[in-house]
């Protein structure tokens, strides 16, 4: 078989053309090369040369203009211009780029021709309306891009084709009524871009132009029932913690989506986590009452409800036992309506909680959760918190082997999940309690590892407590009177605490535990709600003990009491400073810094 042989004169045709394909690539790196040296004459001479290889690269050219531009060599910049026009008069980025050329010279008016004659003959397509908004928008010329988009709206017959990126531009503009005006367009017209909205909005509106939104809104829904609309103005309100007149307009929309009120129930989480509790309550109440027990969210709304009302009343600075007995009738009339079981196991739990903590009848409580431990049906993880929460009274009540079994239990279950972890932290606590101290304190540097943060550093806390205050006695007597006092402000014996302590404070008045004895004293207070006590106290640790390892502890309750109880938030404000700026590497510096943030007005997430 032959092999081919290229004719003399194709060969000869080939070695040229590679030679001015090769050298071309070298001058198009040495110009670029010039260009952003910022040696421009150089530049422009090889673009020049570039350009008439390849008269229709628009790189070329626009590099070339640039550096006449620059160079400031405007009749040879007008002179290329005109040359790529008279060959490519359809392209209006040709026009601005010409009135760039006269705005350079400052001749504002023909700049202005150029531009409109731009915006004139630009095609009616999506593709060239985009290019065109884009070059302006690049220059900062924002008239000129909404200009264009307006006028594209125009040609292609479709006056929210360009809505949103009408609302990007007015937003740049810091125009916000027609920012939102725009936004509001695309919305309808792309009902998709609902939560791309809302993200800008939250991220760029002031708290007076949610006032703006909210008008334009109302607005819109007198003569537009979209339900996207509807939803924006109940985010609108939640946006300014104002959940009573959001959940008005939820409401509105489950009713006339017939929905099965997920956006109810969501938003009433969120306004129980704001503790706005009435409007919880409303919202909660609204899916039992409308929707009926066969709703996928009757029994949780049910049990929030109640929640929320058990906070209501618990978390004010007052309740009497008048109220705390009206919330357990209504708990008892609930369960006796529906039962003790699988179903209403969390309302179960929580009369008990109720009964524990508040009514003060361990006894029934420990019955609520015995029967319940008994019913059938429990799924594994309802048991394991039926069996911790048991456990908790029984050592309230006193009965601490039948406490340590429960524990136990739930440690061997659920060994490597949190709520095993949980059940393991409270038997070493309660080990710490009966003076245990070795053997606690290894089950706590086990726990300092665990997933949840909570059980992490309060096993951290007590470990150091530990170490710091038995490595210093030669006997466990002192470290041991202050356990069994922590022990009973547990149980809720708060005079046989405080008189555990007195010994203390007398029998070692030089000892470490100074700064714990006030500390213990402080939460026994705020359990009483003595709030003023309590601060007193908090705040004395922090000042007498700076070094000590509860001075982080204590203002950190210091804050949260000023901010939750008595309503100072200044206070709060600058005790959570002093803890992340102090105390950096304090468990509660992440906590403080957050809290810090909320209450200067920040946007936290």
């Amino acid at each position: 078989m032959k092999s081919r042989v290229l004719p003399l004169g194709a060969f000869i045709a080939l070695f040229f053309s590679l030679h001015t394909f090769t050298a071309g690539a070298q001058n198009l790196d040495l110009a670029n090369q010039y260009y952003q040296n910022g040696e421009y004459q150089k530049a422009a001479t090889l673009y020049g040369q570039l350009l008439e290889s390849d008269e229709h690269s628009d790189m070329f050219f626009s590099r070339y203009v640039d550096c006449l531009l620059n160079l400031e060599q405007y009749a040879e910049c007008e002179k290329a211009i005109k040359k790529q026009l008279k060959k490519s008069p359809e392209n209006v980025s040709l026009y601005v780029t010409y009135g760039n050329l006269f705005e350079r010279q400052e001749k504002t008016d023909e700049a202005k021709a150029q531009y409109e004659r731009a915006i004139e003959k630009m095609a009616p397509d999506y593709v060239s309306v985009n290019r065109l908004a884009s070059l302006f928008m690049n220059n900062g010329k924002y008239e000129l891009a909404t200009q264009v988009y307006e006028r594209g709206s125009k040609l292609l017959k479709d006056p929210n084709r360009f809505a949103f990126n009408l609302g990007e531009l007015y937003r740049r503009k810091g125009e916000p009524a027609k920012m939102i005006e725009y936004y509001l367009n695309s919305l309808v017209a792309d009902p998709g871009k609902i939560y791309t909205i809302q993200t800008l909005l939250a991220r760029y509106l002031s708290s007076s132009d949610f006032t703006e939104l909210q008008t334009q809104l109302y607005a819109r829904i007198q003569t537009d029932e979209n339900p996207d609309l509807v939803e924006l103005l109940a985010w609108s309100f939640v946006q300014r913690k104002d959940f009573k007149s959001a959940l008005r307009q939820y409401k509105a929309l489950d009713k006339r989506l017939d929905e099965n009120g997920q956006r109810i129930y969501n938003l009433s989480n969120d306004a129980a986590d704001a503790k706005d509790y009435d409007t919880a309550i409303a919202g909660y109440d609204y899916i039992v009452a409308e929707k009926g027990q066969l709703n996928p969210f009757f029994f949780e709304a049910k049990r929030e409800a109640m929640e929320c009302r058990r906070k209501k009343v618990t978390e004010g600075f007052d309740y009497s036992q008048e109220d705390l007995k009206l919330l357990e009738t209504e708990y008892e009339n609930f369960l006796s309506h529906y039962g003790k079981g699988k179903q209403t196991s969390f309302i179960v739990l929580q009369l008990a909680d109720l009964e524990a903590l508040y009514i003060n009848n361990l006894p029934k409580a420990i019955a609520l959760l015995e029967e319940l431990k008994q019913s059938p049906g429990l799924d594994r993880e309802q048991l394991a918190r039926t069996k911790i929460n048991l456990a908790d009274y029984y050592l309230m009540h006193g009965d601490i082997w039948e406490s340590t079994l429960l524990y136990s239990q739930v440690d061997k279950e659920f060994k490597e999940e949190q709520i095993g972890q949980e059940a393991r932290f409270k038997n070493a606590r309660l080990s710490y309690f009966n003076g245990d101290f070795q053997w606690s304190q290894a089950q706590f540097n086990v726990l300092k590892a665990s997933t949840s943060k909570l059980i992490a550093n309060d096993a951290l806390d007590l470990s150091v407590f530990i170490m710091d205050n038995l490595n210093l006695d030669t006997t466990a007597e002192a470290i041991s009177l202050y356990s069994a006092a922590e022990m009973m402000v547990f149980q809720n014996r708060f005079a046989e605490a405080f008189l555990k302590l007195d010994t203390l404070r007398r029998n070692f008045p030089e000892h470490s535990l100074q700064d714990d004895i006030l500390y213990l004293e402080a939460q026994v207070y705020e359990k009483k709600r003595d709030y003023e006590k309590a601060a007193a106290l908090y705040k004395e640790v922090g000042e007498k003990y700076p070094e000590e390892i509860r001075a982080d502890n204590a203002l950190y309750a210091l804050g949260y009491l000023y901010e939750f109880k008595l309503n100072d938030p200044e206070k709060a404000k600058t005790l959570y400073e002093k803890i992340f700026i102090d105390y950096s590497g304090s468990v509660f510096a992440v906590d403080a810094r957050k809290r810090f943030r909320i209450l200067r007005g920040d946007k936290v997430q």
